[in-house]
């Protein structure tokens, strides 16, 4: 059986139909998302535990392979003809291996991913910490590559990632860009973390923050002068601020708390709403970090930064439900889909 070509076949399948994942497991048909809904292969037969283990086969090597079965988790990436790179994750459930990829997008624009213009302003700056955050599968990661990428083309800057995987790859412009993946260029994030400090690093990425250490040592990095990226799974500002300081012991949450007020410089929560035209657009809320904020903070009223989001159009911030409704009056999306998106519905019912 010729895996690499029922791979290839597949991925195409994603490509063409403008899907974002494709679902391997034993015992079923194919399955694609498009657009959020998932499409079943039906015309596909139903792949058996040689099939999964074959494929598997074509994007790791045997003893990873030996390392997944004992550890019954593993991510990885594929590169795609050289065309496409998709992010993957094998895993088993009822005994059974099962194979998730997902498309990463190219690099776009800030533009291109119809992105607020704050965005690239944020991207710009010298120094601090700013989050994206939101659901799995949101954008996170592709959000980060377009202010990535920018740096790269507008300034001599260095620019370490730390990825597992890595998703985008860069090529370098004006700046020097290292990409290291987890497994398999250092041991882990927060060991990746600590080294950037004698690496002359200007930017820094993190695809995702796990570890308390990791976040303590990303916060610290942004006040000793470093421009930090990350992500988290959280839904808003202040859910995300919340996270942070309550995933350290009580004695150590007011420095934690401290660091975060002076070094923070924003937080971007971002949902992919369907268009009605087709594929998807992003709605999103902005927190910018200024004195009232970081008085909020460091006063552990963090339940107020909505208001504050609400509040702060004039300074740059944005509130979700009025890019919800921006594009709802824009043409873009549904008003149902805008209610199902929205996180304070009553809110959103009140600006109609």
């Amino acid at each position: 059986m010729d895996y690499k070509k029922i791979l290839e076949e597949l991925i195409l399948t994603v490509i063409r139909e403008g899907g974002s994942d494709l679902h391997l497991g034993t015992g079923r048909v194919p399955v694609i998302r498009v657009s959020g809904e998932l499409i079943f292969l039906v015309k596909n037969p139903v792949l058996t535990a040689e099939d999964t283990l074959g494929i598997l086969g074509e994007v790791l090597p045997k003893a990873k392979i030996d390392k997944f079965i004992e550890n019954q988790e593993a991510d990885f990436s594929y590169d795609f003809r050289g065309e496409a790179r998709l992010r993957g994750n094998a895993f088993f459930q009822k005994g059974l291996m099962n194979l998730v990829f997902r498309l990463v997008p190219k690099v776009k624009t800030i533009g291109e991913l119809h992105l607020p213009p704050i965005i690239a302003d944020l991207a710009r700056k010298k120094q601090g910490f700013f989050l994206v955050v939101g659901p799995v599968g949101q954008g996170k990661s592709t959000t980060l590559s377009a202010m990535v990428d920018l740096i790269n083309n507008e300034q001599a800057r260095n620019i370490i990632t730390i990825e597992d995987p890595i998703e985008h790859v860069y090529v370098p412009n004006k700046s020097i860009i290292n990409q290291r993946e987890i497994g398999i260029d250092t041991q882990d994030f927060h060991v990746a973390l600590k080294s950037v400090f004698r690496e002359d690093v200007n930017v820094i990425m993190i695809g995702e923050m796990r570890t308390p250490a990791t976040i303590a040592t990303a916060v610290t990095a942004a006040e000793t002068g470093h421009l930090v990226f990350s992500t988290l799974h959280t839904n808003n500002a202040s859910q995300t601020i919340d996270r942070i300081i309550d995933s350290f012991p009580g004695d150590q949450q007011d420095q934690i708390r401290a660091q975060l007020a002076a070094s923070l410089l924003g937080i971007f929560s971002q949902r992919l709403i369907p268009r009605i035209t087709g594929g998807l657009i992003p709605a999103y809320e902005l927190l910018l970090n200024n004195s009232a904020v970081s008085n909020l903070i460091r006063e552990k009223r963090t339940h107020e930064i909505d208001v504050v989001i609400e509040t702060g159009s004039e300074s740059g911030m944005i509130d979700l439900n009025h890019s919800l409704m921006e594009l709802v009056r824009a043409g873009e999306i549904t008003i149902e889909n805008a209610y199902q998106y929205s996180l304070n519905p009553k809110g959103l019912e009140r600006m109609i």
